[in-house]
């Protein structure tokens, strides 16, 4: 099943899928996509991120792929939901979206192998995980600025339960600018996939119900300005839209 949350009429709901464009709300409503505000799926707690965690991407960055997981953190007030807008700063002069597979927790972890990963998986959704490339400390350390900046994750628009995706490591990545795509790819492509990072990341912290797996995008990144509209879509989970906005206002460093 596909869940998500959604605003409607000053009141947050929860919503189901009730088809194409539509959505269905707990009291049995069924409402056009255009007519609600969309809301993260799940409202993240910790969230991990990788970089260069596909290979073709490592080639496109001129990077080696990384003998383990580059991981790092971010924080919750970047994420928004489907069909909202993300602030692009006046002062970057390259900005690009990252198409991504997002794991959600299901259920505590701790020490978890590969092969039990599966079952502390609840379900998955897509991530546009924005990166400001004149912010970057070095391709290995993205710092605060480049990757927790407020609406620069929209996530969403649904949360599909695990079991509704048989095969997550084969799954069609797609990124659209204006219509045009401009970035494909596949999950099976990924340096170390779904089960390898559950395990790795539950190794050394405990993963709780509610966190996020941001699995890292393809090559195929291009810089985006005010006015485009980004699709990010991935196969079975969900096509993300989003548009990008003027932030006139310089961040002091």
């Amino acid at each position: 099943m596909k869940h998500a949350r959604i605003i409607y009429e000053g009141a947050t709901h929860a919503a189901t899928e009730a088809g194409p464009g539509q959505v269905r709300l707990a009291d049995g409503r069924i409402l056009a996509e255009d007519a609600v505000a969309w809301l993260p799926p799940i409202a993240p707690r910790t969230t991990f991120t990788l970089a260069i965690n596909y290979a073709d991407h490592a080639r496109e960055l001129a990077f080696k792929a990384p003998d383990e997981p580059l991981g790092f953190l971010k924080a919750a007030n970047t994420f928004v939901g489907h069909r909202a807008q993300t602030m692009r700063p006046a002062d970057v002069a390259f900005m690009h979206y990252e198409c991504e597979l997002a794991v959600v927790i299901g259920k505590t972890a701790s020490r978890v192998k590969r092969g039990q990963a599966n079952d502390y998986v609840a379900g998955y959704t897509v991530a546009n995980d924005y990166a400001l490339r004149d912010y970057l400390e070095n391709w290995y350390r993205p710092n605060l600025r480049v990757k927790s900046r407020d609406t620069c994750t929209p996530l969403g628009p649904w949360l599909v339960d695990r079991d509704d995706v048989p095969d997550p490591m084969n799954l069609n990545l797609r990124t659209t600018v204006n219509g045009v795509e401009t970035q494909r790819g596949n999950t099976r492509d990924m340096v170390f996939d779904v089960p390898a990072l559950i395990e790795y990341f539950s190794s050394f912290m405990t993963l709780s119900p509610g966190d996020l797996i941001l699995t890292g995008t393809p090559d195929g990144i291009v810089n985006v300005v005010p006015g485009d509209e980004v699709v990010t879509e991935i196969e079975g989970v969900g096509r993300l839209v989003n548009t990008l906005i003027p932030f006139p206002h310089l961040i002091p460093t």
